[in-house]
């Protein structure tokens, strides 16, 4: 049955896709309307009140049906493909795959994206991944400093509730992410009058598919990971309404595929957009700086002193790249307005201030308020504390242990288990969060079971 294992991952990823997608959609109440809105004039009007359904759209019905039937096919092709038309129905099943992932993910996003301008911009999209960010791509134009603007005039201040809108006075992101976003907002308002940053996004995601596919040696590795990135349950819904982790994702990817071919410049340089896009990527840098030196470092966690001299030099010629193009991209911010990018990126994020981030999410946190530590959401507590007592030792053990077998699998894993441990203990784990540390969990463990054979073979 273990040539089956990737029918039993796709069909458990497609079923959990549509099932959330389908609850996502009853917290859209103005979707039937919008959705009939959009389609009128070419889809008769008898047809979808046929498909009227109180779980979901016409268009969506369409997409989930036509999914399925490519399930279906992949099932079939897995039972019956012969064993001496292998490589051919390896690329069926690729091709199966991307299919459903179109149909569901880029399908489904095309969909809110045109359903967004239609209804409005505080509609059918993530606050700050894509309104938000848009606003900050204005105020790049026009040569105003998005980390001392605030959002109180902007669509942003229609979106969510009323209480819970403390980003409406800081924007928790890095320059990249708005600076990679300006040509592709001026060709798209020069051409068809209108941009939604999840067409960036969906783009880059195209990208990290393929590339996916290309870091896993194996044919079966490579469907399972094509299947678990492209219908990752939550990095989907990132994409779906534009939380911006995948965008953190593509230039990540990108740079593992760049250290697959032996271009450690490039890979570093990689990481440095991920770095200047969003925290979440610096936490990598540690162990990517280990995997650079894996000729050199040796099993122990410290070296002796004298062959740190060496280590430095051989590591600045591998990834100088990496903190010069985070620092080219963040510099000028942080120089600009030091206080403004500070009290944006990280007071916000820690809750200090008189408009700090709120206690939320799926992690330990939510203790403290079971146990009445704080006295409302909005109150300061140092996370930073347990999170640093715990989050340092784990560091430094997971830095070890790679240093003993390191490669790129190990390397992932250890990002993935440090990050898991240090949003649980931070001020919000977000459900975001889970979904991009998926991504990369399987990645490591599909890359490390080509490294695994790869070396078995040798």
């Amino acid at each position: 049955m273990k040539q089956s294992l990737d029918v039993l991952i796709l069909f458990a990823l497609v079923t959990a896709r549509i099932r959330i997608d389908t609850l996502a959609d009853n917290v859209l109440p103005q979707r039937h309307e919008d959705v009939r809105r959009l389609v009128e004039g070419w889809w008769p009007g008898w047809s979808l009140d046929l498909l009227a359904h109180p779980e979901t759209d016409p268009v969506s019905m369409m997409l989930i049906v036509g999914a399925i039937f490519l399930l279906v096919l992949y099932v079939v092709i897995d039972f019956f493909g012969p064993p001496r038309r292998a490589r051919a129905v390896h690329r069926l099943k690729l091709v199966l795959i991307y299919g459903i992932i179109i149909l569901l993910v880029f399908g489904k996003t095309f969909l809110l994206t045109n359903l967004r301008h239609l209804r409005g911009p505080a509609s059918y999209a993530h606050d700050g991944g894509v309104i938000q960010t848009e606003s900050t791509i204005e105020f790049f134009l026009t040569g105003k400093n998005p980390y001392t603007e605030d959002y109180t005039n902007t669509p942003m201040a229609q979106w969510g509730f009323s209480k819970y809108r403390t980003a409406l006075y800081h924007y928790p992101y890095l320059p990249w992410t708005f600076v990679s976003s300006a040509p592709f907002y001026l060709l798209a308002q020069s051409t068809i009058g209108w941009f939604d940053e999840r067409w960036l996004y969906l783009l880059l995601f195209a990208l990290t598919l393929v590339l996916t596919q290309k870091l896993v040696r194996r044919p079966q590795e490579q469907r399972i990971a094509l299947a678990v990135m492209g219908l990752n349950p939550i990095l989907a819904v990132s994409i779906i309404f534009g939380e911006n982790d995948p965008y953190v994702l593509a230039w990540i990817v990108l740079g593992l595929w760049l250290l697959q071919k032996e271009r450690p410049l490039l890979g570093s340089a990689a990481l440095g957009l991920a770095c200047a896009s969003k925290p979440t990527a610096w936490f990598l840098v540690p162990f990517w700086l280990l995997f650079l030196l894996r000729d050199r470092w040796g099993s122990a966690l410290v070296p002796p002193v004298a062959q740190w001299k060496g280590h430095l030099a051989s590591l600045l010629r591998r990834a100088w790249t990496l903190p010069a193009v985070a620092l080219l991209l963040i510099g000028p911010w942080l120089a600009w307005n030091p206080d403004a990018m500070y009290d944006d990126v990280w007071r916000w994020a820690s809750g200090q201030g008189e408009t700090g981030y709120q206690i939320w999410g799926w992690g330990g946190s939510n203790l403290v308020l079971a146990f009445g530590l704080v006295a409302d959401r909005f109150e300061y507590w140092p996370f930073v504390i347990p999170g640093a007592l715990v989050s340092i030792p784990l560091l430094l053990a997971l830095l070890w242990r790679q240093a003993k077998q390191n490669t790129i699998g190990l390397m992932l894993y250890g990002y993935s288990l440090f990050l898991l441990v240090f949003f649980y203990l931070s001020r919000f784990l977000q459900p975001n969060y889970l979904g991009y540390i998926l991504a990369f969990l399987a990645l490591a463990v599909l890359i490390s079971d080509g490294e695994r054979r790869t070396t078995n073979d040798e």
